[in-house]
């Protein structure tokens, strides 16, 4: 089976990208994955969300893209530091400011969750909370 991957910007206050992979992620599709997280880099995304969906399976190939994009999104700023990193994942306060995920399906979101990623990544139960979560006001209505 294929990964089909959908890209948009959501527009608002703060712009949101959002990236719904749609099938399963595993080693033998990650690389559309990996194309697709260099390419919202390289367009300086800073609030990114992927969408899951339409993701039906998830193996590690995939976690790693998604420990990739968490760093890679990290800015300069003194929130973004490592010590401030270090600091908010011991006291279980630390989430991400660039990178949430939305709507995971159930054995998705498992898999998540055995990863630890809920420690340090947002997962939403809608595509719209994760992207009202940056903080800014959309100006259309996320589907």
């Amino acid at each position: 089976m294929m990964l089909d991957i959908v890209t948009w910007t959501e527009p608002g206050d703060v712009p949101v990208m959002v990236i719904r992979p749609r099938g399963l992620l595993n080693a033998e599709t990650v690389e559309v994955l990996e194309q697709k997280a260099r390419w919202a880099v390289a367009q300086h995304a800073r609030c990114l969300v992927l969408d899951f969906s339409d993701l039906v399976y998830i193996s590690s190939a995939g976690l790693r893209v998604i420990i990739y994009l968490f760093h890679a999104l990290r800015t300069d700023a003194p929130e973004d530091s490592d010590a401030a990193l270090r600091d908010g994942l011991r006291a279980g306060t630390y989430r991400s400011p660039h990178l949430k995920l939305a709507r995971p399906q159930p054995r998705v979101r498992e898999v998540l969750k055995l990863a630890g990623l809920p420690q340090f990544l947002e997962i939403h139960d809608t595509l719209a909370d994760a992207i009202a979560s940056f903080g800014g006001r959309p100006t259309q209505t996320a589907v």
